[in-house]
């Protein structure tokens, strides 16, 4: 059956749970220098809207590290930038690769292609949700201090599509998200795709919001496509930084992420980003293996270790 990965909750909580274990497998295996080939031949299409580091490069080596090739396309260099229809490419495009990763602005683009594709489709990014970073997140999570399920974390900052994506992956996974934003830059529960509220929780002070908290994140004030907004944030989320103050209410076992590229100085100090609590390489990194999991997930299906 074809299955695509457009938001986190196209996932179940038992196939989550899987796809965790396999990224622990293929993650060890990978460290013992173990080749492990299980997409020989198969080739994936790398279609990018928005400029990448982390996504383009943890696709592109994931891909060749599992035994396949990837393809990098910017829409600049298609035809998708002269104004063909994304269901036309979406038709063309799956009968020549056998997976298709899709990082762009509005989700309804990501949907629409995936409605005309005849193989699986991951969403890298869009402005609603980035489902392959939380993928990591909680899995480095998991990691470092087990199993997610009723801990809480505090999210600082935007309301954005980190954001969106944590309050999905929490009614998912069953913890719990604190969420403190600037006024006007409250969640959108129907923008975030939510279920329901039992798992989210709004506060106005950000120390509110991380005290208890087993981890705490946060992202930077402007995203991708809304940096004519700049300075009107940079005064709005003067109050919203993550620093060790705030990290000193967390939890004493608390852990830092952020998906980067970030901005020391501004929603994070350096003190914290770089000190003993942070765990953004090993989050970063991740995104190679869970990411491995995922791919290897759509295309075979269950495997046995």
């Amino acid at each position: 059956m074809l299955r695509h990965f457009l938001q986190f909750k196209d996932l179940s909580r038992d196939e989550l749970l899987y796809l965790f274990e396999r990224t622990r497998v293929i993650k060890t295996r990978f460290k013992r220098y173990q080749p492990y080939h299980p997409l020989t031949d198969r080739t994936l299409a790398m279609i990018f809207e928005k400029s990448s580091t982390r996504t383009r490069l943890s696709f592109e080596a994931g891909m060749h590290q599992l035994g396949g090739s990837a393809i990098y396309l910017n829409t600049r260099d298609t035809q998708l930038g002269r104004g063909e229809p994304v269901e036309d490419a979406g038709e063309v495009i799956s009968r020549m690769v056998d997976i298709v990763m899709i990082r762009t602005f509005e989700q309804d683009i990501i949907e629409r292609f995936a409605a005309h594709s005849r193989v699986p489709v991951i969403n890298g990014l869009t402005n609603e949700y980035h489902p392959c970073q939380i993928l990591a997140d909680i899995f480095t999570f998991i990691e470092q201090r087990g199993s997610m399920k009723g801990k809480t974390v505090a999210w600082i900052g935007d309301s954005n599509n980190m954001c969106n994506t944590w309050l999905q992956a929490a009614e998912v996974l069953d913890f719990n998200v604190h969420v403190s934003t600037p006024p006007g830059y409250e969640v959108e529960p129907e923008r975030a795709g939510l279920y329901g509220t039992d798992h989210f929780e709004s506060f106005a002070d950000p120390m509110d919001a991380c005290r208890g908290a087993d981890l705490v994140t946060t992202d930077v004030w402007t995203s991708m496509g809304w940096e004519a907004e700049n300075d009107e944030r940079l005064k709005d989320f003067a109050d919203w930084q993550v620093d060790a103050e705030m990290m000193g209410v967390a939890k004493p076992d608390a852990v830092f992420m952020h998906c980067l590229p970030a901005h020391r100085g501004e929603e994070v100090t350096a003190e914290v980003i770089d000190g003993p609590q942070s765990v953004v390489w090993d989050e970063a990194e991740n995104r190679l293996h869970v990411q491995k999991a995922l791919m290897e997930f759509l295309l075979l299906g269950k495997l046995e270790s």
